[in-house]
């Protein structure tokens, strides 16, 4: 009887150890898998996250800006893309603003008016030039990027395109106003505005760089319709335009 009880016991042992083994290794694979789950999770916050592959969810982020940056790309950089728009329309710099005051006193309104069209028209011949730069700073994105965006605020990635291509957009646009400037011809108004401002007796001197007005108020223009892009490619099923973009962001 003794024996009997000493190998039930010897029994009991080898099953609690091999329960443990058992469990050891479940655990530790389950570990693995959790990891793998929270990653994605943190991607998307939610059940529907865990659906997605790291891959789907780079490719649709990237996708939505190429899709975004095209639109806002095609819209501003027609004719009057910037001068109907009353949301990003260049008005004369704030510095010529005693110019137009003394002109439209004696009846030449029209040269001020003149200059105002041929800035905006400016900005929309050198507008095309974004998009490349666009895709550049989309194809240079980082997992930490993607997923910063990804759970990010609804401008998260005009943040991100701003941080990333401003001193560069800046730069490679530069040749493109002066020449639009000079193509559309507003060197000449200006130059004829000033001419006559400066007939005026009594009137300070007064001066604008026009090259970097135009740069600065193109990519304003430019970074609020990303901004409102991307908000409705989030917020609106209408925008994706494709399987993959609504499978990502259908959350």
């Amino acid at each position: 009887m003794k024996y009997l009880k000493m190998k039930y016991i010897w029994i009991i042992h080898v099953l609690i150890m091999a329960f443990l083994i058992s469990a050891s290794h479940t655990f530790a694979g389950n570990s693995w898998f959790d990891k793998g789950s929270d990653l994605l999770k943190s991607f998307g916050g939610s059940d529907k996250a865990k659906e997605l592959t790291i891959d789907e969810i780079g490719s649709g982020l990237k996708e939505a800006l190429k899709v975004g940056s095209q639109n806002v790309v095609n819209q501003l950089g027609t004719t009057d893309g910037f001068n109907k728009d009353s949301n990003i329309h260049i008005p004369l710099p704030e510095n010529l603003n005693k110019v137009k005051t003394m002109l439209g006193k004696v009846g030449m309104s029209y040269l001020f008016e003149d200059l105002e069209l041929k800035l905006n028209r400016a900005a929309e011949v050198a507008t095309p030039k974004a998009k490349q730069l666009f895709w550049n700073a989309i194809s240079q994105m980082t997992l930490d990027d993607v997923k910063g965006i990804y759970n990010g605020p609804e401008d998260a990635a005009t943040q991100y395109f701003k941080g990333k291509m401003s001193p560069e957009l800046a730069l490679e646009i530069k040749p493109v106003i002066e020449d639009s400037l000079s193509q559309v011809g507003a060197i000449n108004s200006y130059d004829n505005m000033m001419k006559e401002y400066k007939s005026l007796p009594f009137v300070p001197d007064v001066k604008a760089n026009l090259t970097n007005y135009v740069i600065e108020k193109g990519m304003d223009g430019i970074f609020y319709y990303i901004a409102k892009e991307e908000a409705a490619i989030r917020q609106n099923p209408a925008k994706r335009t494709t399987e993959l973009l609504k499978k990502v962001f259908n959350r």
